[in-house]
């Protein structure tokens, strides 16, 4: 063989080498379905509907991954329901393990609330589990697998109830969109990995290769940067714990669809387009903006709200939003997902037809926590912080020191036979003597309201930023009133170990929550941690303290709990059972911050029997 009939030969096979090796997955895997290819059924008609479960490989994000489908997708088709009727659900369980629906956000009898283990028994491989149950509500909702990590796989849908009289919300066309992450990892896997090495995902650390990028970000001097992360390493924290699991491993999902896919949600110019957005995230959270329109926000965890117009708002895992938004013009528009952590980010295209894109924005640099995103910054004052080198702005963190806390008071549990204030709560909590031990490393002394807080790294570019201050009902809910109880309760977390929980104690250490039945009853929450928390509670609505009144205050099934904040709910325990109340980041909850309640004849008294 002559030497260019080598060079030829050799030459064709390794480029047909390297394009069998880079061709697209699709075009490898032309048999597999692409996710995000979902439907819809209507869980109320006469006949009702079937689920069916399955393991199936999807190309998601132009690779190929093993998830849970339902009917055949990621996300699972659209449910929808129409308020006073009853909705009949039959799943078929097609997985070789058990498995579970919960409803989340619906108000229904707890036997059909979908938590094994809580509720019901789960519905064993192979066998079918039929849901039925009255449509007491109206608003956008979701489902989702209460089963180990299938969320994770992609065991979710959205949920949509109409209705039974005119809607208040105007609007033309609208679009279902499930915000979600992926991962090609074993999420067993992804669990172990952040219990074996405290900040397993964090690929943003504070390190000297990026000690000039901080110091262009903020403006200090090397001395000043220095001076911080000795600060920060002297609390043993990181400034940059925003989010336990990144983009590191994640691929971020609208619709099933990532960035690349784009997926595209039509409307004419003129026409008032609904967008009913769910967060189903097993960690994420997500800033939402259109760049270029204003949302005006209508509802929230399915409830409607007076409206509000912002330019961007925070997403926490499992709420639910939804927005009002008008084409101006024949042009695109992209829908921007930037995640909290700023590791990644999901987006589509509104637009008047498909083909259309519009520029994606120039992705933020990524947020570090600073005293403020603590709670250590507020109502100002610098009390007990003397002869704290570097601790500048942080008020409230005296006697830091991750233990006991011998000269505070906790407030406690109180009853109060004519019902407690309802409006301009105390501002303030201190921590109190206990540190809830090893499961809890940090916590301020100080517990603050931060309902105007917008989140760390937000506020701070001009944009309108959607709070919890600005949620008003758009009526009065029935039946509120004031509570004539409450308790505390601390959020905690041991990061270095991945312990969460409540008051410093795993699910498996405690004991059940109890609530009389019938009465009204006040949580106060507090969270000792340097995360987020979205808590959410099955069966029964929370209505947050949002600084307004028993008129407008709304109602939500999950609160996000910022760190060092102090947050109320008031909840009417009308809802015979026993129900979970949990942090809805799927590993957090696996990790124990978990409860059961149950709502009891009387909290002397045994359990209701709740077929009665």
């Amino acid at each position: 063989m002559s030497r260019r009939r080598f060079l030829v030969t050799t030459g064709s096979s390794t480029l047909a080498s390297y394009l069998m090796l880079n061709r697209p997955a699709w075009a490898l895997n032309a048999d597999v379905a692409r996710s995000g290819n979902f439907g819809e059924l209507d869980a109320t008609a006469e006949e009702g509907i079937d689920l069916y479960l399955e393991n199936q490989d999807l190309l998601i994000g132009g690779r190929v991954g093993r998830g849970i489908t339902i009917n055949g997708s990621i996300p699972g088709p659209v449910i929808r329901m129409t308020e006073g009727k009853d909705a009949l659900i039959r799943v078929h369980n097609r997985l070789p393990e058990s498995s579970s629906i919960h409803w989340h956000g619906i108000l229904l009898p707890f036997d059909m609330d979908g938590v094994p283990g809580i509720s019901f028994a789960g519905i064993p491989a192979g066998e079918t589990f039929t849901y039925r149950f009255p449509v007491r509500q109206n608003g956008t909702y979701w489902y989702h697998s209460h089963s180990g990590f299938q969320e994770q796989l992609g065991h979710y849908g959205q949920l949509i109830v109409d209705p039974a009289q005119t809607d208040p919300v105007d609007y033309d066309v609208e679009h279902t969109v499930v915000l979600s992450d992926w991962t090609f990892e074993d999420p067993h896997n992804v669990f172990r990995n952040l219990k074996t090495i405290e900040g397993y995902y964090n690929f943003q650390r504070p390190t000297l290769a990026n000690i000039d990028d901080q110091m262009q970000a903020t403006g200090m001097a090397l001395g000043e940067v220095i001076g911080k992360r000795l600060s920060w390493q002297g609390m043993r924290m990181d400034p940059t714990d925003i989010a336990d699991v990144t983009g590191a491993t994640y691929t971020f999902l609208m619709n099933g669809k990532s960035a690349d896919e784009n997926p595209v949600f039509l409307a004419e110019p003129g026409q008032k387009v609904r967008l009913r957005i769910v967060n189903a995230s097993s960690q994420t959270y997500y800033d939402v903006r259109i760049p270029g329109l204003p949302m005006t926000v209508v509802q929230a965890d399915g409830q409607d709200i007076k409206p509000v117009e912002t330019d961007e708002f925070r997403i926490a895992v499992a709420e639910t939003y939804d927005v009002i938004i008008t084409l101006p013009d024949d042009q695109a528009y992209t829908l921007f997902a930037e995640t909290m952590d700023r590791s990644g980010y999901a987006r589509g295209t509104l637009a008047s037809r498909v083909g259309m894109s519009a520029a994606i924005p120039e992705p933020r640099r990524r947020p570090m926590l600073n005293m403020a995103d603590m709670g250590m910054m507020m109502k100002g004052g610098m009390e007990g912080m003397e002869g704290m080198e570097g601790m500048e702005g942080m008020e409230g963190m005296e006697g830091m020191n991750h233990g006991a806390h011998d000269s505070m008071v906790m407030p406690m549990g109180r009853h109060a036979a004519n019902g407690l204030p309802t409006e301009n709560l105390v501002e303030r909590v201190k921590h109190g003597p206990s540190g809830h031990g090893p499961a809890s490393i940090t916590m301020a002394q100080s517990a603050y309201r931060r309902l105007d807080y917008p989140g760390a790294g937000l506020g701070d570019d001009g944009w309108r930023v959607l709070t919890y201050s600005q949620l008003r009902a758009l009526e009065r809910p029935p039946l509120r009133r004031p509570p004539t109880r409450e308790f505390y309760l601390h959020l905690t977390g041991n990061m270095h170990q991945f312990i969460w929980g409540f008051d410093g104690k795993k699910w498996s250490e405690s004991d059940m929550i109890r609530f009389e039945y019938g009465e009204r009853l006040r949580i106060n929450m507090i969270n000792d941690t340097m995360m987020s928390h979205p808590i959410h509670l099955h069966g029964m609505w929370m209505d947050l303290y949002a600084g307004g009144d028993l008129d407008t205050n709304p109602r939500k099934h999950t609160v996000n709990v910022q760190p060092a904040e102090l947050l109320t709910v008031d909840i009417t325990a009308d809802a015979p059972g026993q129900w979970a109340f949990h942090c809805h980041l799927l590993y957090h909850m696996e990790a124990g911050m978990f409860r059961t309640v149950a709502v009891v004849r009387s909290l002397e008294g045994g359990s209701i029997n709740a077929d009665a």
